[in-house]
């Protein structure tokens, strides 16, 4: 015959069956989330030939990251301010992002033309030199239409809060409308 005591003590051995596992399930989740935020953050890089045909299917202007090895400022940039939630999240939606070392040696076909490394430029490439046209600084972020067009190449290092600002300008196309300084002094951005 079972007691209350019995009943309570089936009930007390269900609870804490029920706890562990309640307990083991938050301890999970609460190590899983920050590795899928951290994933969440990070750019989706394209080679320049992908991000070419991806603009071809679905038109989205297209922004290269220029830079080199041996760029301290460049890894700044990647560790930074590209790893910020509001710049990864603008690249992957708004543009189609590139990286391109500007001092690698593959062979790049790029808009109908080849382009090499072949030593006679120093250690630039080709392509890096007609992005850039011929002012090889990095940091270096090179901003195309969608149709496939360059619009301007913007050097040097910027923080996230600046970097917003700077996509935004180009994604929105706000550079055929005002200039950058009055886009700045109206834009409300999410980098805190």
């Amino acid at each position: 015959m079972n007691t209350i005591f019995d009943n309570f003590a089936g009930a007390m051995k269900s609870m804490k069956k029920y706890l562990t596992r309640t307990l083991i399930l938050i301890f999970i989740a609460g190590a899983v989330t920050p590795f899928v935020s951290a994933q969440s953050a990070r750019v989706k890089w394209y080679t320049i030939q992908e991000a070419e045909k991806l603009v071809k299917a679905n038109p989205r202007p297209i922004v290269i990251d220029t830079y080199t090895d041996w760029c301290g400022w460049c890894k700044k940039l990647d560790q930074e301010t590209f790893s910020n939630p509001v710049i990864a999240e603008i690249l992957n939606t708004k543009f189609y992002p590139v990286k391109f070392n500007a001092e690698g040696k593959d062979p790049v076909t790029f808009l109908g033309r080849n382009f090499v490394n072949d030593g006679k430029s120093g250690k630039s490439h080709q392509l890096a030199i007609a992005l850039l046209q011929g002012q090889m600084s990095y940091p270096n972020l090179v901003f195309f239409n969608e149709k496939m067009q360059l619009v301007t190449n913007v050097p040097g290092y910027r923080e996230a809060k600046e970097m917003e600002v700077l996509l935004s300008f180009f994604a929105d196309k706000a550079y055929e409308k005002i200039n950058f300084q009055d886009y700045g002094k109206s834009f409300k951005g999410k980098v805190q």
